[in-house]
């Protein structure tokens, strides 16, 4: 008699349906709406597997949906074994077992908890191929899977159309990211670019970053004649060598990975191009040689040239701790401290405004040189439900609960992180000087962001932190985020790291 056949699950909270996959029918994904079609990984394929046997056949490659700022993230995890298991839980039920429901959990990072999101396995299919992310092997379902959940984070694949990578490496991660200009930095030359930073940053930099960080590069306006590499398009940078030539100095190549899966560059550095003859034949034949698909060579300059910003995720530990870019210290003094933009009390926009003054401020107080890393974590402004898709109720006195359904740029407002220090006399710490004097460090990215840090120096004294909006009387929550090392004992300590202003404004604040 043969055994009745297994219930497999159904989620009802990110069903199988044109509800999960779009949001507005604005993307080009839209032209593929009544062809996609839904099948469980057995239906694609005879033996489904979560992860491949060589980690190259896990290889992301980005299908019809533009999110490849977050493929570039899932990257990291290829890199750190116990962040992979952080996000995808070791013992999930295999295709032929015997407990196999349909069902497939995993945890992501959301404003300082990790989260655990379950939903069924059925992914979108073109003509019975997935049309989304895939891996080298196609047999390999780790990132289609965990894509299906990023979506349901978001609210539906077609909200992942657009991000950035330092944003879905918070998520995916549970720490943060850099961002490096690569105009500023052909500029710069290597000399450091701002007061407070923490190293001077340079693309020979990353040679020793490569191992433990994530690191990708993006392209926002492609050169003429460079269209090849996509417009708004988010690359991983898989390597890094140094090259002695016989004629004279080094030579810095990057070998990038497109998520296109295709090899999209023609530049000097392609296979029998005139930049290999400055190198040995051994070092040519060994570097293309080790070429996966969709990676190319380039060298610093034009690195530095057709690409225009790096984002760099932050080690972290498998106790959860940062790690510095550029010391290697773990910054395990961490403190993260609620705040809110309110409209008439505290929401004063960018220093071009008269009103920045009024915008939260923290103290800082560092009792000896060291390296601190500030950021501000932005929650959305969405409120809907969990992920079982039942009404979710603010835990304790947390009035600005985060949501699964969220927008890349809609939920949040462009910001800004400023850092002044405090005159050893007091001096004038009134209106006057938030607007007058320079702060000595801002961070102000180009465009709507989830995260904004940054990695710096700091000598001893006391200091104001300011997080703000770009236009005043925009609302909004967020945590800001100080993390340092303390390498004396706690009981000697005197660290007050981020203790509050008591001002009136940021007291209203609190109390809404």
């Amino acid at each position: 008699m043969r055994a009745p056949a297994r219930e497999l699950f159904q989620d009802a909270a990110f069903p199988a349906s044109s509800s999960s996959l779009f949001s507005s029918f604005s993307t080009p994904l839209a032209q593929f709406r009544e062809d996609i079609t839904w099948k469980r990984p057995q239906e694609i394929c005879a033996t489904p597997r979560l992860f491949p046997d060589n980690p190259q056949e896990g290889q992301v490659k980005q299908g019809l949906l533009g999110d490849c700022w977050f493929l570039c993230a899932c990257a990291a995890l290829q890199k750190s074994r116990h962040l992979l298991e952080q996000v995808i839980p070791p013992g999930q039920p295999s295709w032929l077992d015997q407990t196999y429901r349909g069902s497939f959990t995993c945890r992501v990072w959301q404003f300082g908890h990790w989260v655990e999101v379950t939903i069924d396995d059925r992914l979108p299919c073109l003509a019975g191929r997935l049309c989304f992310s895939r891996c080298q092997r196609e047999d390999v379902f780790w990132l289609p899977l965990l894509e299906k959940v990023y979506a349901k984070v978001y609210g539906s694949y077609e909200h992942l159309w657009a991000g950035q990578v330092a944003e879905a490496l918070v998520d995916l991660t549970g720490g943060l990211a850099e961002r490096w200009n690569l105009k500023d930095l052909a500029h710069t030359s290597g000399q450091q670019d701002r007061p407070g930073d923490s190293e001077p940053r340079t693309c020979r930099h990353l040679l020793g970053l490569k191992e433990r960080c994530l690191i990708s590069c993006s392209v926002f306006s492609p050169r003429a004649g460079s269209r090849e590499l996509g417009e708004f398009h988010a690359f991983i940078v898989s390597d890094l060598r140094e090259l002695r030539t016989p004629a004279g100095p080094s030579i810095l190549l990057l070998c990038i990975q497109n998520p296109w899966g295709r090899r999209c560059w023609q530049g000097p550095w392609r296979e029998g191009g005139e930049g290999w003859s400055r190198v040995e034949a051994a070092d040519q034949s060994e570097l293309l040689s080790q070429l996966q698909e969709g990676e190319f060579w380039v060298e610093e300059q034009e690195f530095l040239q057709e690409f225009d910003e790096v984002t760099i995720g932050y080690p972290v530990t498998e106790a959860g701790h940062l790690q510095s870019l550029y010391s290697e210290k773990l910054l395990c003094h961490t403190q993260a401290l609620p705040g809110a933009w309110v409209r008439g009390q505290s929401a004063g926009g960018c220093r071009n405004n008269s009103g920045f003054p009024s915008n939260p401020k923290f103290w800082l107080r560092v009792w000896e040189p060291s390296e601190v890393c500030a950021a501000v974590l932005q929650r959305p402004r969405v409120r809907t439900s969990d992920w079982a898709g039942r009404a979710r109720a603010p835990a304790g006195d947390d009035h600005t609960a985060w949501s699964p359904a969220r927008t890349p740029g809609q939920d949040y407002p462009a910001v800004g992180l400023h850092l002044w220090k405090v005159p050893a006399d007091g001096g004038d710490q009134g209106t006057t000087s938030l607007l007058l004097q320079k702060p000595l460090l801002s961070c102000v990215p180009h465009c709507y962001a989830q995260e904004v840090s940054r990695l710096c120096h700091l000598s001893a004294g006391t200091y104001r932190v300011v997080p703000s909006t770009y236009l005043p009387d925009t609302e909004g929550s967020f945590t800001v985020t100080i993390a340092t090392r303390i390498d004396r004992r706690s009981i000697h300590s005197q660290e007050r790291l981020g203790q509050l202003l008591q001002e009136a404004s940021f007291q209203a604040v609190m109390k809404t």
